[in-house]
């Protein structure tokens, strides 16, 4: 797959998509793959992301690896994990969207239209939210987008419910809210993390199965970095320029293949025929067009 189609893929069917990332990593060999790619794993029940992220490591004898965005324990589903190079994207797509289908349990049995009622008033769109006491962030109010609240079905005081949100959103901690906001306690007994951005589940890897892969098998399940073009938008730089700006060069209006303007401040992937540079942060100073976050060298 050469660059034109990966800037084409926002306006593919997810079936194009799909086989257009599958054609490009066919041209990668594992050892390419394995030293930037990414494994989208299912993660189990009873284990910390750090313990899936480190197994993956252990398995495949890396170096490093990192998890796209911290799960509970008890929470499964989508984890994307980061191998070797690939770590160095990790940032990027931590602030994705994301979406989950759980159970919450609610300790005084109410109608559900009373409760899918306060969902509309508090919880649809942007709301303060203060992390949970055991999270690792600062504990401040900070603002969260609540794209979908949707109740499903209530069975006695269980509800099951489906919920698209802003990154960094803590579940449990909204159903808890929303309990406070009525007045009657609700927890969450039950979590499944069905899309992490662009990574879904239905795409996912069990865990379990990593160790039984074979080479080739395992070759057709790592993700290229690459992938990351479909999240910021690709700008393709001029051959001649490609060692300078590895080696820590400003991009130059001048140095890109076709004549773009982005706001200040837009993150994009640069690359260079099919090679991937980098992420470069757009400046728009003087003839400068934009500085290196991050570049593959």
């Amino acid at each position: 797959m050469n660059l034109d189609k990966l800037k084409q893929q926002k306006s593919l069917s997810e079936k194009d998509k799909s086989l257009s990332l599958i054609d490009f990593a066919k041209t990668k060999s594992i050892k390419e793959l394995l030293e930037f790619g990414i494994l989208n794993i299912d993660k189990p029940a009873d284990m910390t992301s750090f313990d899936v992220s480190d197994y993956i490591r252990k398995k495949l004898k890396l170096r490093k690896t990192s998890h796209f965005g911290t799960l509970d324990p008890m929470v499964t589903g989508v984890l994307p994990i980061a191998l070797n190079r690939g770590v160095k994207l990790t940032g990027f797509f931590l602030g994705e969207d994301k979406e989950y289908e759980g159970t919450m349990r609610i300790h005084k049995d109410v109608p559900i239209e009373e409760i899918r009622k306060a969902i509309s008033e508090k919880f649809t769109g942007i709301i303060i939210q203060k992390p949970p006491v055991k999270s690792r962030v600062k504990r401040q109010e900070r603002e969260r987008e609540i794209k979908l609240f949707q109740l499903l079905e209530k069975k006695e005081k269980n509800i099951t419910f489906k919920t698209e949100v802003q990154g960094g959103t803590y579940i449990r901690k909204l159903i808890s809210d929303l309990g406070e906001y009525m007045g009657i306690n609700m927890h969450m007994t039950q979590l499944r993390r069905v899309r992490a951005g662009i990574f879904k589940v239905k795409d996912s890897i069990p865990l379990k199965d990593i160790e039984n892969l074979s080479e080739q098998e395992l070759k057709e399940k790592i993700i290229p970095a690459e992938i990351v073009s479909e999240v910021y938008e690709p700008v393709e730089i001029k051959k001649e320029v490609v060692d300078k700006v590895l080696h820590g060069k400003p991009l130059f209006y001048e140095d890109l293949k076709e004549n773009k303007k982005f706001e200040k401040d837009k993150i994009i992937s640069i690359f260079s025929d099919n090679k991937f540079i980098g992420m470069f942060k757009v400046i728009n100073e003087g003839d400068v067009f934009a500085k290196g976050e991050f570049v593959k060298n």
